[in-house]
């Protein structure tokens, strides 16, 4: 019995984990980037400091 409580223990550490994995990765693709943007388009050259 002491054997199935441990693997069900290490498969909730292991969602948890996942889990803190994939909110990061998606925090980071929302967060505004930061530094010098530089744009060319058909208005001429655009640069911006963000």
């Amino acid at each position: 019995m002491p054997n199935n409580r441990n693997v069900l223990f290490l498969i909730i550490g292991a969602l948890v984990v996942v889990l803190g994995v994939v909110g990061y990765n998606l925090y980071q693709e929302k967060k505004e980037p930061q530094g010098l943007q530089i744009n060319v388009g058909p208005d001429g050259l655009k640069i911006e400091n963000k």
